[in-house]
C-alpha cells in the first residue's frame, strides 16, 4: 500500500480528532441508549417466551397503547442471558405483522377460500373429527386375536415448547385414544 504525504495527514488529523471527541464525553452508546428509551417511554413491559425452539428464551416485549412497540432478550433469562438468536431478534415484526393469523379460519375440503370461524366451532369440529376417525380406524385386536387397541390412522408431532410435565399428559391423552404413531418437532 502506497500512501501520499496528504493521505497520511488526512488519516492522522481524523484519528487525533476522532481522539479529541472521545475526550470530551461524546459517546455513540450512550446516545443509542437515549434513543431507544424515547421510544418505550411509558410503555409497559411484558415478558413471553420465543417460539421458534426447544431453549425458549425469554423477551421481553414493550407494550404502548395496546401495540408492541419495542422487543429484546431478557438478561435474567440464565439460558440467553438476554441474547436472541436471528429468529427471536425478529420478534417484533412477527406480533406486528399483518399476515399474522388471529382469529381461527377454516378451510372446506376442495374449497380455495377461508372461512372465519368461533374458538367453540373449531373445538367441536376437532373433536367430532378425532372421534369419528377413531370409531372408523380403530383397532382391538390384530390378526393372531391378541389385544392390541391400536389407532393406526392417526399421528401426533409434539412441540417443543412444551415442558416435560406437559409432553406427558399429552402423550397420555394421546395413548388413551390408541394413538401409536409419534413424532416430535424438534427432530423434524
Amino acid at each position: 500500500m502506497n500512501y501520499s504525504r496528504r493521505d497520511f495527514l488526512k488519516m492522522a488529523g481524523a484519528g487525533a480528532g476522532a481522539l479529541a471527541l472521545g475526550g470530551l464525553g461524546i459517546n455513540y452508546l450512550v446516545t443509542e441508549s437515549y434513543a431507544k428509551k424515547l421510544k418505550i417511554k411509558g410503555a409497559k413491559e411484558v415478558i413471553s417466551i420465543c417460539p421458534f425452539c426447544s431453549v425458549s428464551c425469554h423477551f421481553i416485549a414493550h407494550v404502548k397503547g395496546g401495540q408492541v412497540v419495542s422487543t429484546e432478550g431478557d438478561p435474567g433469562y440464565p439460558i440467553s442471558e438476554g441474547a436472541l438468536c436471528a429468529k427471536g431478534a425478529t420478534m417484533m415484526s412477527m406480533i406486528n405483522s399483518h399476515h399474522r393469523v388471529t382469529k381461527p379460519l377454516y378451510r372446506a375440503p376442495y374449497s380455495d377460500k377461508w372461512e372465519e370461524k368461533s374458538y367453540s366451532w373449531m373445538v367441536e369440529t376437532l373433536a367430532r373429527r378425532i372421534k369419528d376417525t377413531r370409531d372408523k380406524h380403530f383397532v382391538s385386536t390384530n390378526e393372531a386375536g391378541q389385544k392390541v387397541n391400536r389407532l393406526d390412522a392417526m399421528f401426533h408431532a409434539g412441540s417443543s415448547q412444551m415442558s416435560n410435565e406437559e409432553c406427558s399428559i399429552v402423550v397420555q391423552a394421546q395413548r388413551a385414544l390408541g394413538i401409536v404413531n409419534f413424532d416430535h418437532q424438534a427432530r423434524i
